[in-house]
């Protein structure tokens, strides 16, 4: 109060200095217009004066509007243009021999990607409406992404499919709206035989899952699936960048949180500097820690019956803190500090987390539990604790796995009802955090620019695995699409009308374009491979590209999750249905850049 009474009268004395306006001339009752403006007035004589500006009004001009008709398939087909265009340029990365894309970037090295989605993601066309419908294909990548991690080249190609032959029927004549139709319900009807295709994943298809998903890269493949039979299928797998040229795999067993001592005195291996104590008791305070008084009956049990003590509170003010060091340094104490994980309600569940794992009581007043008052009984127990200066973890004895199985079929409750994708990641993080630790996968590479590729494909490879695991895997290299388009026949007997079975062969001719293009990468004839993969009925049997053999791809482990194809196919289908009931396009008309203005002041000389 006191700083802003000093400059508030500090700002009355300026004004009494720089502007002299006679009091008598204003009525208080008087109201300026907002477009008044009052300049500073000069002194002259015993008189001052007030100049009154021009005012000016305020003139607000909104964006102008193209807009494109289809007439004659103009707006349909430029459309299609932009479509043709970022699936070309994300098309070269499908398939075991696929090439990279390089992106420029204004700071840095550029990108040397193999990744369809951060391909898509980057291009933006000059025309308007060709950058409209290549946005429209990449919902169809983003969103293959977001739930299944993978297969986003394969949604591009393959929305690209289905409206380059379903523009073929509507520039034709047909009904868009029943095309459409005939497109959604062959889709669903595909995805019920997709489901009856599918098997489960065994432990050792693991590595093709991941190897076919990295580029059949089975260094990857191998890394990923080592990682996940550490911390179990349904475990947490993290990714870093590492500092080596070489990738590594480490495993946090126990529960590990970004949160370290509180203060260094508190080190127990200065070489390391890192607090380390077996069989250690913890008190969990979910509040601030203010008196020294409140420890006093806790510590002198720890002193009395000598064992290890971790104070784990919301905060630890200065006197307490200094009490418990001093302790420590005169060696009648083995105690250490640190600071609760978390923030707010996330912090009160982490608490109650570790409570559960090491057999303690979290102190808090909502449960009436006073600290002063709290005994040996409130504490938990680990068989081992390991704090650094950023990060704490705790090892549980394992005497409490009923309570925490209990605990963690509560959390998978909570996930299932979440809505938003970050807060179901949390909630699995803490599963695995209190079931069997956390994988960490570090990426190496010689240069950023290929640590940053390297990290996109093993990041790819771990969201294959994980989908397999969710829904099981089917053939792979594209011959399940290819396959799948011998059901739309039976499929198409139960439409309602002629114009929706036309949506209904436009998706069986689509189905090919991801076979054909995995087979044009790989330098071969498209139409050929197809043709020869169809002539055989064993449902497995595929050309394998990297090879450039036809065998059962199942048995080389060319193997797809499951979940993958289904979103691609959903994807590709609702892009593709909304594309061509498409009419009107309304784009904003760019407005021209103005020319620099010149300097009427120009002194420099040039010219005389």
């Amino acid at each position: 109060m006191a700083s802003s009474f000093v400059t508030m009268s500090a700002i009355g004395s300026l004004t009494s200095v720089g502007s002299q306006i006679d009091k008598k001339s204003i009525n208080p009752s008087h109201k300026l217009s907002s477009l008044d403006c009052i300049s500073s007035s000069f002194p002259r004589g015993s008189r001052s004066y007030v100049v009154p500006r021009k005012s000016h009004s305020l003139k607000i001009n909104a964006a102008i509007k193209e807009l494109h008709f289809n007439k004659n398939g103009a707006a349909i087909r430029k459309l299609q243009a932009g479509v043709n265009k970022l699936a070309d340029v994300v098309g070269v990365t499908l398939g075991p021999k696929g090439r990279n894309v390089v992106l420029e970037s204004k700071y840095g090295s550029p990108r040397i990607i193999n990744d369809g989605v951060t391909v898509a993601k980057e291009i933006e066309l000059e025309d308007p409406v060709e950058n409209i419908g290549a946005r429209l294909v990449r919902e169809a990548a983003s969103k293959t992404n977001d739930l299944a991690g993978d297969g986003t080249t394969t949604s591009v190609v393959l929305a690209q499919g289905l409206i380059a032959e379903g523009v073929k029927i509507v520039l034709a004549g047909a009904n868009p709206i029943q095309i459409a139709k005939g497109i959604e319900n062959t889709a669903k009807g595909l995805i019920s035989e997709l489901k009856l295709m599918s098997k489960e994943v065994e432990d050792n298809e693991l590595a093709d899952v991941a190897a076919v998903s990295a580029g059949n890269n089975y260094q990857i493949g191998n890394m990923v699936a080592d990682a996940l039979s550490k911390v179990g299928r349904k475990g947490v797998v993290t990714l870093e960048e590492g500092t080596s040229a070489s990738d590594s795999l480490y495993v946090v067993e126990g529960m590990q949180f970004d949160r370290g001592y509180f203060s260094p005195y508190f080190v127990t291996d200065s070489e390391k500097m890192i607090v380390q104590y077996e069989n250690c008791k913890l008190l969990l305070v979910d509040k601030k820690i203010t008196n020294a008084r409140e420890l006093v009956n806790v510590l002198e049990d720890a002193i009395k019956n000598n064992y290890a003590i971790l104070v784990m509170a919301e905060d630890i003010e200065q006197e307490p803190l200094a009490t418990l060091v001093v302790n420590k340094l005169r060696g009648s104490l083995k105690i250490a500090a640190m600071r609760a994980p978390g923030f707010g309600d996330r912090r009160h569940q982490y608490l109650d987390d570790i409570a559960i794992l090491t057999g303690g009581t979290v102190i808090r007043d909502e449960v009436g539990l006073s600290l002063d008052q709290a005994g040996k009984e409130v504490l938990g127990h680990a068989a081992k604790i390991v704090l650094t200066k950023e990060t704490a973890t705790i090892v549980g004895d394992g005497t409490t796995q009923e309570a925490v199985a209990r605990r963690i079929s509560q959390i998978k409750k909570q996930a299932e009802d979440e809505e938003t994708a970050y807060e179901k990641d949390k909630l699995n993080e803490r599963i695995a955090k209190l079931s069997s630790g956390v994988a960490v996968i570090q990426v190496g590479a010689r240069t950023e620019t290929e640590l940053k590729e390297r990290k996109l494909r093993v990041e790819d490879a771990l969201c294959a695995t994980k989908a397999a695991v969710e829904e099981g895997i089917v053939v792979g290299g594209g011959c399940t699409l290819l396959r799948l388009a011998a059901k739309v026949d039976a499929i198409k007997e139960r439409l309602e009308n002629d114009e929706q079975k036309l949506g209904a062969d436009i998706v069986k001719r689509a189905l090919s374009y991801p076979l054909d293009l995995i087979a044009k990468n790989a330098g071969v004839n498209g139409a050929v491979v197809i043709e020869k993969v169809l002539s055989n009925d064993n449902l497995r049997f595929g050309y394998n590209a990297s090879t450039g053999q036809y065998e059962d791809l199942m048995a080389v482990g060319i193997i797809d999750p499951t979940k993958v194809v289904r979103c691609c196919l959903e994807h590709a289908a609702s892009v593709a249905k909304t594309f061509l009931t498409s009419d009107a396009v309304v784009t904003e008309i760019p407005e021209p850049e103005p020319a620099p203005m010149e300097n009427p002041m120009d002194n420099s000389g040039f010219g005389y």
